[in-house]
C-alpha cells in the first residue's frame, strides 16, 4: 500500500474542451472533449460521482490529453447538461446501459476513470460485459462501501430540497460537507453545479428523482453484485482512495485487491471522498504514473 506525494507541477490554466453529445440509452449525454497531444494513446472517459457534473474532471481530462489520451468528461444522465431520465431510472443497470452506448459510439475500449457512482458504474459494466475498458481507475469506490459514509452523502444531497437563496449558501453547504477543503474566496465557480430557477433560488444541477433510486454511490448495486463483477475484471486497475475517506475502509481496499489480481492501491493524503477535487494535482499525477507504469496503450490489431 502506498501514498501519493505532492511532487506535482504547479497549476496552470485549463484549456477549454469541445462540447460533444452522445446518444445514451434514454436520452442525450453531454460531455467535453480534449483532443490528444502527440501520439494518440486511445479514448478516456471520465465519469463523475452522484450529484456532481463533468466539470469536476476538467483539469484531469486536460492533463490526460496532454499525455496522448482522447479525453471526454461526461455528464451522467440526470446531471449537468445531460437529459433527465423520462422514467426517473437512475439505477445501476440504466447507468451501465448509458456507458455501453457511449463506448459503442467511441468505437473502441476506453480508459475508464470513475469517481464514486461513476466508478461503480465502470466496475460493474466492465465486470459484467467485458471489453469496455482498456484500464480502470476507481476513485474512492470499492464493492464494500461503509454505511456511515453513504448516509452522510445522502444527508448532504437531500438537505436542501427548497434550494439556496445565494451562491454563498451553496458554498457554505459544500464547506460543511468537506470541512478539510478550503472554501473558495469567490463562490461564482459553483454556478456550474447549480441552476437558478424563476423563483430566484439556486438548486443542485441534477434531477431530484435521482435520490429515489438507491444511494450514492451504489445506485441499487449490492455488495455481492459488485464483488462478482470485480472478480471478472481482467484489465489494469488502480484504486485511488482519499486517506480521510469515510466511504472506503482498509477492509474494502483489501477485498478489492484480492478480487482483481494485480490491481494497485494508492492513498492520497489530506483528502476525503472527493479525492480529485480535494487535491487534483496529486490525483492526476497518480493516474498518469499508473498508466505509464502499466504501459496502458492502444490495442493493436
Amino acid at each position: 500500500m502506498s501514498e501519493a506525494n505532492d511532487s506535482t507541477p504547479r497549476r496552470r490554466r485549463v484549456p477549454a474542451g469541445v462540447r460533444v453529445v452522445f446518444d445514451g440509452a434514454a436520452g442525450k449525454l453531454v460531455g467535453d472533449r480534449w483532443a490528444p497531444v502527440g501520439e494518440r494513446r486511445g479514448p478516456a472517459l471520465l465519469l463523475h460521482g452522484g450529484g456532481q457534473t463533468r466539470h469536476s474532471w476538467f483539469r484531469t481530462a486536460a492533463a490526460l490529453a496532454d499525455a496522448g489520451w482522447d479525453a471526454v468528461a461526461l455528464d451522467a444522465r440526470g446531471h449537468g447538461d445531460s437529459d433527465w431520465a423520462p422514467d426517473g431510472d437512475y439505477g445501476t443497470d440504466a447507468l451501465d446501459a448509458d456507458l455501453l452506448a457511449v463506448i459503442e459510439q467511441v468505437g473502441e475500449p476506453a480508459l475508464l476513470v470513475g469517481a464514486s457512482m461513476g466508478g461503480m458504474t465502470a466496475l460493474v459494466a466492465e465486470g459484467e460485459h467485458g471489453g469496455l475498458a482498456r484500464a480502470l481507475v476507481l476513485v474512492d469506490i470499492v464493492p464494500r462501501v461503509e454505511a456511515d459514509g453513504v448516509a452522510r452523502i445522502m444527508a448532504f444531497m437531500g438537505a436542501n430540497p427548497d434550494g439556496f437563496a445565494s451562491l454563498d449558501e451553496v458554498a457554505e453547504a459544500v464547506r460543511a460537507y468537506n470541512p478539510h477543503r478550503k472554501r473558495p474566496p469567490n463562490p461564482e465557480g459553483l454556478r456550474k453545479n447549480v441552476r437558478l430557477r424563476e423563483n430566484g433560488r439556486w438548486y443542485w444541477h441534477w434531477d431530484p428523482a435521482f435520490l429515489r433510486v438507491g444511494d450514492e454511490p451504489r445506485r441499487s448495486t449490492t455488495h455481492e453484485r459488485a464483488a462478482a463483477a470485480a472478480a471478472r475484471v481482467a484489465v489494469p486497475t488502480l484504486l485511488v482512495r482519499g486517506a480521510q475517506s469515510d466511504i472506503v475502509s482498509e477492509d474494502g481496499v483489501r477485498e478489492l485487491l484480492e478480487l482483481i489480481p494485480g490491481s494497485v492501491h494508492v492513498d492520497v493524503s489530506a483528502t476525503g471522498h472527493m479525492v480529485a477535487g480535494d487535491d487534483n494535482d496529486v490525483f492526476t499525477r497518480t493516474v498518469l504514473d499508473f498508466l505509464q507504469e502499466k504501459r496502458v496503450s492502444p490495442r493493436r490489431p
